[in-house]
């Protein structure tokens, strides 16, 4: 046994230990691999010593969810909303990308624990502190949506642009006849989704990259920017009803 084995042997097993463990195998080897059987090999405990500090593995993963909320980093409390927000939003993008497996976990989540709660009325809190009205923030959040927790369901999937589904190996030939389909059958399609090439790293499927997100970002910061200093309300906003 080494001696990094051993030390770990003797470490006492607590609910962080079990969280940052369970964090470190998901990274290693997907949320799909994970399992308190799992977990527990790589503490080098039997699967009862766990359900000590977590119940289940729903628990478990809500744990997990807290875990990454502790990695997104606070609101900067000398900037503006906007800056305070902006950063923020990068802040929880930035520990998503570390752990692929977070978008998946926070999507299934129907328990909202404690940190997520706190995450979330810290984050309504920026807004508010930026002088927006309660109504003009509730309307903000639900723009927001998820991209608050650094993701979106983004429209084209560059792995896939130029064909509706998966597609084996092809030739040079048999590529360039599948191309020339989709351009006749859906040329908008293809020339927008075949526009740029995009390289930075991933959040879940989708063609999801640094500038694509801050793009879209940007954009709804001005404009909850400029419905604030309009002293919009979702009454003057909204249009006259149809009779």
């Amino acid at each position: 046994m080494t001696q990094q084995a051993e030390r770990t042997r003797r470490t006492p097993l607590s609910r962080d230990r079990v969280l940052g463990a369970a964090v470190a195998l998901a990274d290693e080897v997907g949320i799909e691999a994970l399992s308190m059987r799992r977990l527990a090999q790589e503490l080098d405990v039997v699967p009862m010593a766990l359900y000590k500090h977590v119940t289940n593995k729903e628990e478990l993963l809500d744990g997990m969810v807290d875990a990454l909320v502790s990695e997104i980093d606070p609101p900067v409390g000398d900037a503006g909303w906007k800056d305070a927000v902006r950063s923020r939003v990068l802040s929880a993008r930035g520990a998503l990308l570390r752990h692929p497996w977070a978008r998946q976990v926070l999507e299934s989540r129907t328990n909202k624990t404690p940190a997520v709660l706190g995450y979330m009325d810290s984050f309504i809190g920026m807004f508010l502190a930026g002088g927006f009205s309660v109504d003009l923030t509730h309307h903000v959040m639900h723009a927001l949506g998820s991209r608050m927790w650094g993701f979106t369901q983004e429209l084209f999937d560059d792995s896939a642009a130029a064909s509706p589904a998966p597609q084996p190996a092809l030739t040079p030939e048999a590529q360039a006849a599948l191309f020339k389909e989709m351009a006749e059958r859906y040329p908008n399609i293809l020339q927008v989704a075949a526009a740029s090439a995009h390289d930075d790293s991933v959040v879940g499927q989708g063609c999801d990259d640094r500038f694509e997100f801050e793009f879209a970002l940007d954009l709804l910061l001005d404009g909850f920017e400029r419905l604030h200093a309009q002293n919009w309300s979702s009454r003057s906003g909204r249009p006259p009803a149809q009779v």
